[in-house]
C-alpha cells in the first residue's frame, strides 16, 4: 500500500464553473471556497493525510482583471476568518506558502493571526498556496543562500524552499493537464491526478475514489520495484 501522506490540489474551474450557469466569476470562487472547507475536512478525518496543499493564488493570477483579484483578496480575508474555528475545532494547523509581501498589510494580518492561532494544532496541516509559484519559490531559495560557503546541497535548498515536504498524490480539476508552476520541486515523484470536474462540483467522495486508486499505483520511484 502507498503511503498517502501529502496530498496536492490545484483548484481549477470555479470561473467556467460559473459561467456555464450564467453568473459571474465571482460566484463560482464562492462556490469553490465551500469546497475547501469540505475537502480539508475529510483530509483532516483521514487517518493517513498528514498535509494538504492547496493552490488558491498563483504569482500569474495578477494578470486577471482588476475587480476580480480584489474580489478573491476580500474572499480569501473572509474565508480564513470564518474558517478559524473549523480549523481549530478539527485541530488543523493552517500554514500559508508563497511570497505574502505583495498582499495589503491587512491581509497579512489576517494571515499571520490564523497561522499563529492554530500554530499547536497538531492534526492535519492545511497549506494555502499564496501569491505562490514554483519557480519563484525555488528563486527565492537559491537567493536566501547565495552567500552560503561552498556548494548548495539538495539539502540546504531543500530546507530553504516554503513547503518541505515531498508531494505523494497531486490532482487537479478542471479538465486540463498541466501542473502550472504548482510545486515542481516537491512533486518530482508524485502520482498526478487529473479530473474533468470543475473545482464547485468536486467532492470528498470523488478524492476518495481517486485516492483508493492512488493506492494501488506501484511507485518505483526511478527504481524496477
Amino acid at each position: 500500500m502507498n503511503k498517502l501522506g501529502h496530498i496536492a490540489i490545484i483548484m481549477d474551474g470555479n470561473g467556467r464553473w460559473a459561467e456555464e450557469r450564467g453568473k459571474k466569476r465571482s460566484t463560482g470562487h464562492e462556490a469553490g471556497a465551500k469546497i475547501v472547507r469540505e475537502i480539508t475536512s475529510f483530509c483532516a478525518a483521514h487517518e493517513e493525510i498528514e498535509r494538504l496543499t492547496l493552490y488558491a493564488f498563483s504569482t500569474e493570477n495578477w494578470k486577471r482583471p482588476r475587480l476580480e483579484v480584489e474580489f478573491l483578496m476580500k474572499l480569501l480575508d473572509k474565508y480564513l476568518k470564518q474558517e478559524l474555528e473549523t480549523y481549530l475545532q478539527h485541530n488543523i494547523r493552517f500554514e500559508p506558502i508563497g511570497d505574502l509581501r505583495a498582499f495589503s498589510k491587512q491581509l497579512q494580518t489576517t494571515i499571520q493571526s490564523v497561522k499563529e492561532k492554530t500554530a499547536h494544532c497538531d492534526g492535519l496541516v492545511q497549506s494555502l498556496a499564496l501569491n505562490y509559484g514554483a519557480q519563484d519559490e525555488i528563486l527565492r531559495a537559491f537567493n536566501s543562500l547565495k552567500e552560503s560557503d561552498g556548494d548548495i546541497t539538495q539539502e540546504m535548498l531543500e530546507n530553504a524552499l516554503d513547503c518541505k515536504t515531498d508531494v505523494d498524490l497531486l490532482i487537479r480539476t478542471g479538465g486540463d493537464h498541466r501542473l502550472s508552476n504548482f510545486l515542481l520541486w516537491q512533486a518530482a515523484y508524485a502520482e498526478l491526478f487529473f479530473t474533468d470536474t470543475l473545482w464547485p462540483d468536486f467532492s470528498a467522495k470523488e478524492l476518495d475514489k481517486i485516492i483508493k486508486k492512488f493506492k494501488k499505483v506501484e511507485r518505483r520511484f526511478g527504481g524496477l520495484k
